[in-house]
């Protein structure tokens, strides 16, 4: 009985001291640069004993990949259909650990003020990934550009593509381009659709400059932190999705990204609290 008390100890004792050398070691989380790392650092500021280490992510780096080989514990760059659908190409599952922020996505224009001054059979950049290429689709309907097939009602779950396009006024041309490339086509194209990330990286001010905004309202493309099945009850991934959703993180939203970003957690009740 004896031993086994002792062993059950040590075992008790092991796990222990791999809790806190779990709990010592920085939390790997890997962001776009804007608005993600800002915000990861704000939290840095507002949470010191969250030990975290953000690594921030250039272009072309599939941050999915970084987590599922390991290389990190944690992202937040991502809205909830895009990780769907990276769950499905890499064979993996993830998990949610918190929904964030939302970052409406825009129609913008170097070349026109109106949407009314877009030509005939006038080029549109649109994302090539098959989420946003969809969310992009539906803002263009939304402004009344074109006009999708009958079916297409939600953009969280019925997904288009240019062919579900039934009406298309001026004949638009869809011109399909990376992401992140998109804001260095405003020269050459009459209209670009561009993540509310990649914009605020131009330089661009979604709610000033933009012809055309995604709602917040019931919008299904929230930015979430993500991890693994194995780490999402990990307590620095808990504290981080709890200081994520703070109020004091949603004031700092609001205060900072002049609607171009927008906190899940309402702007009400942050300023609720002190």
């Amino acid at each position: 009985m004896l031993k086994k008390t002792g062993l059950t100890l040590a075992v008790l004792g092991a796990l222990v001291a791999s809790f806190n050398t779990l709990a010592l070691e920085p939390l790997r989380v890997a962001a776009d640069p804007v608005p993600h790392a800002q915000i990861l650092a704000y939290v840095q500021k507002l949470d010191p004993q969250l030990n975290l280490k953000v690594i921030e992510i250039p272009n072309g780096v599939n941050s999915n990949e970084l987590l599922v080989h390991g290389d990190v514990d944690a992202n937040y760059f991502q809205h909830l259909p895009y990780l769907k659908s990276q769950e499905q190409a890499l064979g993996e599952k993830l998990a949610v650990a918190a929904t964030v922020h939302i970052e409406p996505l825009g129609i913008y224009s170097h070349r026109h003020k109106t949407f009314a001054q877009v030509p005939q059979k006038g080029t549109v950049a649109v994302p090539n990934n098959v989420t946003n290429l969809s969310r992009a689709l539906y803002l263009l309907q939304d402004n009344g550009l074109i006009k999708l097939k009958a079916g297409f009602n939600d953009p969280a779950t019925d997904q288009a593509t240019p062919k579900d396009i039934a009406e298309n006024p001026k004949q638009l041309k869809i011109l399909e381009i990376e992401s992140p490339q998109i804001p260095r086509s405003l020269d050459d194209v009459d209209l670009a659709v561009i993540n509310g990330n990649y914009a605020l990286e131009a330089g661009l001010v979604p709610a000033k400059d933009a012809l055309g905004l995604e709602k917040a309202e019931h919008n299904p493309y929230a930015n979430i932190l993500v991890t693994t099945p194995k780490l999402q009850d990990d307590p620095r991934i808990k504290q981080l999705a709890k200081d994520l959703r703070s109020p004091e993180v949603a004031k700092f939203i609001t205060d900072n990204f002049s609607g171009s970003v927008i906190p899940v957690v309402p702007v009400t009740v942050a300023a609720s609290k002190p």
